[in-house]
């Protein structure tokens, strides 16, 4: 008879403790957003279209660039010319970021899978968009626990204030910190600390946040 395998998940106070985590020194205003968080994980930014997500993830993109190799797999848009607009206008262009940043062309998980296996694979990996993965839950959880030192960023669809699907709103709950996007704002809750709102259009956020004041000054 087979010896069942040993399974030992138990942890001291000691061992927590004394553990060493791996984490972000981000530079001042992404510190005051998101804090001081691990550097592997999960992350889930959520937005409807037109709001500025596209922008806020390719300048989040490009400060993870600092702290080692971001692969950013672009699923649902492809290499065009809007991804390549947007490469252009956050200077990912320039030699620091460049050797440190590669865009997937819509890369099909399972190939991912194969790329994050290799020794020397990208420790930050952004998926654009989460729908457009067609993970279950089982694969998502999968996913993470395969690849425990690499920081996974989900971009998802919106539908109203919530993620798009019971998955994608299964992910924002799991994830360690969690954006939503709306008006030119990136709106953070984060476990590790910051929570100050990172202004993605400075005259785009004015006017649409005081729109939504003086709607709801109108309201009886």
């Amino acid at each position: 008879m087979t010896q069942a395998k040993k399974i030992n998940r138990a942890v001291s106070v000691s061992e927590i403790k004394n553990k060493k985590f791996k984490k972000l020194e981000l530079s001042p205003k992404f510190k005051k957003f998101i804090g001081t968080p691990e550097a592997n994980g999960v992350w889930f930014v959520w937005g409807n279209s037109g709001h500025g997500k596209s922008r806020f993830l390719m300048w989040l993109s490009k400060e993870l660039t600092k702290h080692g190799k971001v692969a950013y797999n672009t699923l649902e848009e492809g290499a065009r010319l809007s991804m390549q607009r947007n490469i252009i206008d956050a200077g990912m262009d320039e030699e620091s970021v460049r050797k440190n940043f590669i865009l997937l062309n819509r890369e099909p998980i399972e190939e991912l899978k194969i790329r994050l296996r290799k020794k020397k694979h990208p420790h930050f990996v952004f998926i654009d968009s989460f729908q457009y993965t067609g993970l279950t839950k089982r694969q998502y959880i999968e996913l993470k626990e395969e690849f425990t030192d690499v920081l996974f960023i989900f971009n998802s669809h919106a539908e109203g204030k919530e993620p798009l699907g019971n998955i994608a709103k299964f992910v924002r709950y799991d994830a360690d910190v969690k954006i939503r996007v709306e008006g030119f704002k990136a709106l953070p809750m984060s476990r590790h600390g910051g929570g100050e709102p990172y202004i993605i259009w400075e005259e785009g956020a004015a006017e649409y946040w005081m729109d939504i004041t003086n709607k709801k000054q109108l309201t009886p």
